[in-house]
């Protein structure tokens, strides 16, 4: 056990990035391989204890707490290889998005899709379920070519495609519930560029062409600001033409006013509910159009420095309009002041199980407070309306649903948790939050 005493860290508290979930585990450790995540996996089983390896904490739901073992993935960070010809990537679960994307980019490759923040170790990206927007291309589940993992009995596995399939499928997103990630082997694409054209809309029009919009743009996604009309739109399309934003243009916008400003006026809000809606008013003038043209992790991502509160939910595409129609409706009758946007994305179907666009076009409805402002009826009563229409949550992102809820929103639930019985079933890898999505 040498190996697991030197990487041994002191065990303070642990906070993810909202600040809303915390844990103070029995131990912590830092591996520095996989041989490593092996013996404390196997030496947590000798002292009864369960392991869970966290990220840099961006779920806002229990997923990375820790009650027995933590495993923190700082030292889990090494580019095992990078093979341009095929575009197979392989690194260290603990290596983060944005280094991957600037490795990628000097070989000359790309993530073909990504979500909007690129903080968030690959991992916990991935068996979060992270998606980002596109008509064609899907989340980060269906860019994964093989995986390496550590199971419950301390053994070594990889799958793929092709070696041990089922366990492939179910572990693409898996919660980290049937092993601990240790490598992840991402199918890459020859780097490119993007065109962001960003508009502000009109509420109704952006409902009278949604259909038109997310078909006729390779990644459409939009936000409409709570009581206005007022709505922004965003069109990524690839494009050989090079116009980055002017650096002063991208400190105004995506610093100072995206992030000091905004910041500034959600303490504000806190303090004076009242303005929230000649604010949001406001915003939503504020953010003017613009076009502009970078490689494309800079036009998928952005800084995102004041914290929130998130809620998501995946459903059937064909319901998109109507439930945002449904939810405008609910403003109009609940006395809810909501000062943060509430982001509208689409993707295709998926294949993971446990990914939220399995099997159907799916759209999604993301709703954020700030991370200081009470969010439980807010969220609840946006819950309540997309379970209505078979509505699936955001693994990482707040929700109240259980096992009985989502093994009849999942076609594939109930075989993601035979395999987990078959690996894991003295429940190494639970805490309190896989125990309330998979059961006991």
């Amino acid at each position: 056990m040498s190996s697991v005493r030197s990487s041994r860290v002191s065990p303070p508290t642990w906070r993810n990035w909202a600040g809303n979930q915390r844990a103070v585990p029995r131990r912590v450790l830092a591996p520095r391989g996989t041989e490593e995540v092996a013996a404390a996996v196997r030496d947590a089983a000798a002292r009864g204890l369960t392991v869970r390896m966290t990220g840099t904490g961006h779920s806002f739901t229990g997923a990375a707490v820790a009650e027995g073992v933590l495993l923190r993935p700082d030292r889990l960070t090494a580019v095992r290889s990078v093979d341009t010809a095929s575009g197979l990537v392989t690194v260290e679960a603990g290596l983060p998005l944005h280094r991957l994307n600037r490795l990628l980019d000097e070989h000359g490759l790309a993530l073909a899709n990504m979500g909007d923040i690129q903080e968030q170790t690959v991992a916990g990206a991935l068996q979060t379920g992270t998606h980002g927007t596109g008509r064609d291309v899907a989340g980060l589940a269906s860019q994964v070519a093989a995986l390496e993992l550590v199971l419950a009995d301390g053994s070594t596995v990889t799958c793929s495609r092709t070696e041990r399939p089922e366990l492939f499928d179910a572990a693409r997103v898996g919660l980290g519930a049937l092993g601990v990630v240790t490598a992840v082997t991402w199918q890459t694409v020859p780097a490119f560029r993007l065109q962001a054209r960003e508009e502000p809309m009109h509420w109704e029009e952006v409902l009278a062409r949604l259909d038109e919009l997310a078909d006729a743009n390779e990644h459409f996604e939009f936000y409409w600001f709570p009581h206005t009309e007022g709505c922004l739109t965003k069109r990524n399309n690839r494009t050989d033409r090079a116009a980055p934003l002017p650096a002063v243009r991208h400190w105004l916008d995506d610093e100072f006013l995206s992030n000091a400003v905004f910041g500034m006026l959600q303490r504000l809000t806190r303090r004076v509910p009242a303005a929230v809606g000649p604010v949001n008013a406001v915003s939503a003038r504020a953010l003017g159009a613009r076009t502009y043209s970078d490689t494309s992790y800079k036009v998928f991502t952005s800084p995102r420095r004041v914290r929130f509160k998130e809620q998501e939910y995946a459903i059937p595409r064909e319901h998109l309009v109507a439930t945002l129609r449904e939810l405008r409706t609910l403003f109009a009758r609940r006395d809810w002041r909501i000062s943060f946007p509430i982001e509208v994305r689409v993707l295709p179907p998926e294949d993971a199980w446990l990914s939220m666009a399995y099997g159907r076009r799916t759209a999604f409805i993301a709703v954020h407070v700030y991370h200081r402002n009470p969010h439980e009826d807010y969220f609840r009563g946006v819950e309540e309306l997309m379970t209505a229409v078979g509505g699936r949550p955001h693994w990482g992102k707040l929700h109240t649903r259980d096992a009985a809820y989502l093994e009849k929103v999942y076609p594939r639930f109930a075989d993601f948790t035979a395999l987990r019985d078959e690996l894991d079933p003295e429940r190494r890898f639970a805490n309190r939050y896989i125990a309330q999505v998979l059961g006991r």
